[in-house]
């Protein structure tokens, strides 16, 4: 290109100031942080949503599940365990109470029916047994034949009712976008910049 085409070209393209592009990438920079703070806010919203379900006893896989579609794809809302972290940070505590608490019941009651069984049985095996001494061998010989062969009390794991979600470095929404602008801006400010200098040493 010749120095006549280039200053033509030149004419029209030295309006446009590098501060302008600056100026567009400062604004894009306000609005990305606003956005990245927003889904910052939307996610605590579902996650206190997960946490009154839980308290509750409402519907928490429908909360625990729009959680998770929501973190996984929006900048600025990882629920993940930190380094130095201990749990992971969402905990269904109280579903996992109540289940504890269900286990332990159903023990009780399976211990107490069984325990029935075995009086009533071994009350027709030695009807004539008033003072229980041949009662109470049987009763606890049935209690041990009879008895379930798994463990009592197996722990419920509580890593099952414990979650973290990570978000993606970058997505496609409005804080992905206007950040994708910021930074195409900065480079365009750059890039006229340095025309602007090389122009003025070729004109």
């Amino acid at each position: 290109m010749n120095k006549r085409k280039a200053h033509h070209y030149w004419r029209y393209l030295r309006a446009v100031k590098p501060s302008y592009f600056l100026l567009a990438a400062a604004v894009c920079s306000v609005l990305s942080f606003a956005a990245l703070r927003s889904n910052n806010q939307h996610m605590s919203e579902l996650r206190q949503a997960v946490y009154t379900a839980d308290e509750n006893n409402g519907d928490v896989q429908s909360a625990l599940t729009e959680l998770q579609q929501y973190v996984t794809s929006h900048m600025n809302t990882s629920l993940a365990t930190g380094q130095d972290a201990i749990y992971p940070p969402i905990q269904l505590e109280h579903t996992y109470d109540r289940l504890v608490a269900a286990q332990k019941a159903a023990e009780k009651n399976s211990n107490e029916n069984l325990y029935t069984e075995a009086q009533a049985y071994c009350q027709k095996l030695n009807p004539t047994d008033f003072s229980g001494r041949n009662r109470v061998p049987c009763i606890q010989e049935y209690v041990q034949t009879h008895g379930s062969n798994e463990a009592p009390g197996v722990a419920i794991d509580p890593s099952l009712y414990q979650f973290d979600f990570v978000a993606p470095k970058w997505s496609p929404d409005f804080a992905g976008w206007s950040l994708v602008a910021t930074i195409l801006l900065v480079f365009l400010a750059v890039g006229k910049y340095a025309l602007d200098r090389y122009m003025r040493k070729l004109l």
